[in-house]
């Protein structure tokens, strides 16, 4: 029997590069091997403040992405999250259960709220939300970032103190993280991770952008003033494009340092936007003849939507059962 796994995307602003090399690069490489649900969690974008029309669009896009990257329809289950309401209402249900001591202690609740004078509480809240992504279709494996570990930590503590409870109600899921690729680091602060927001347009190579786009942003990277280029964990920005240049060439770190033995930061840079461009376009221009075609879209949406309602009625059930609802 395959195993099942849950991720998703916020489409909270446009998708970059890390997006696809850390996430649905990883997903089209599963999906043959696993009984697959990708999401696009909408509800999760929204504990921060959003323009309508604009998170409309990015909603579209992401799906849209998912397909032209290869995610398959007919193998996975794409859907929009806020189109299975079950997720809404087994995080309510978490709520009840979950205390407050252990949502006070997610570190990225703590990194994004100190840079707001006012958050809300589904800011705070929204590691519930994601349990419930996880936990309702009794998934098995959850591919993350490092940075998600811990909420996938505090998923599985969830559903072991409900367990203790009630009984078997949830599986408990495991945090599956690439070895390489799982945080593509800002060209211009390779310090701090790619972003979709546009505040800082320098610093991701997004999906969309064409070509010129991509050359000038890579050619404006950040390096260092060494002169040997390889990959050195302290040298964080020769080492994250060369991390991008792996993924995208398929070589190994020695052939590629073996190839770039003598040669300056120059040819690095030119022969990375090469191999991103000829990653990228491919992904481009499907996902905009898919974005053209509205009704196929939703219908591919909706029918991903109704696939998912059907996965977590059975689990609804069953907790509405165990806790006394319904």
């Amino acid at each position: 029997m395959k195993k099942r796994i849950f991720s998703g995307i916020q489409p909270s602003g446009a998708l970059h590069i890390g997006n696809y090399l850390g996430a649905i690069r990883q997903w089209v490489q599963t999906q043959d091997k696993s009984d697959s649900l990708f999401c696009v969690v909408d509800l999760h974008a929204i504990t921060v403040p959003q323009d309508p029309k604009e998170l409309h669009q990015n909603i579209r896009e992401l799906a849209a992405i998912y397909f032209a990257a290869g995610i398959d329809p007919d193998k996975s289950t794409v859907f929009v999250q806020s189109q299975v309401p079950e997720h809404s209402e087994l995080a309510w249900i978490l709520n009840c259960f979950i205390p407050m001591g252990w949502m006070q202690r997610m570190t990225q609740f703590k990194d994004k709220s100190a840079k707001k004078k006012q958050f809300s509480i589904g800011l705070f809240d929204y590691p519930a939300l994601m349990a419930a992504d996880i936990l309702l279709y009794q998934t098995d494996a959850v591919p993350v970032g490092e940075d998600q570990k811990q909420h996938v930590e505090l998923t599985r503590d969830i559903a072991e103190m409900i367990n203790s409870k009630y009984g078997d109600v949830f599986k408990i899921p495991e945090p599956v993280i690439p070895k390489t690729g799982a945080r593509i680091m800002g060209l211009d602060d390779p310090t701090v991770k790619m972003a979709k927001s546009a505040e800082k347009p320098s610093r991701s190579i997004y999906i969309m952008d064409e070509p010129d786009v991509i050359k000038k942003k890579i050619a404006r990277a950040t390096t260092d003033s060494e002169t040997e280029i390889c990959f050195d964990q302290n040298r964080p920005g020769v080492n994250n494009l060369l991390t991008i240049y792996q993924l995208c060439s398929g070589k190994t770190q020695k052939d590629i340092e073996a190839h770039f033995q003598g040669k300056q930061y120059s040819d690095l840079k030119r022969e990375l936007t090469d191999v991103v461009v000829d990653k990228l376009t491919p992904i481009r221009e499907e996902a905009t003849k898919i974005l053209k075609d509205k009704k196929a879209l939703d219908d591919m949406l909706l029918k991903g939507a109704e696939k998912a309602r059907g996965l977590a009625a059975p689990t609804m059930n069953k907790v509405k059962a165990a806790i006394g609802l319904g």
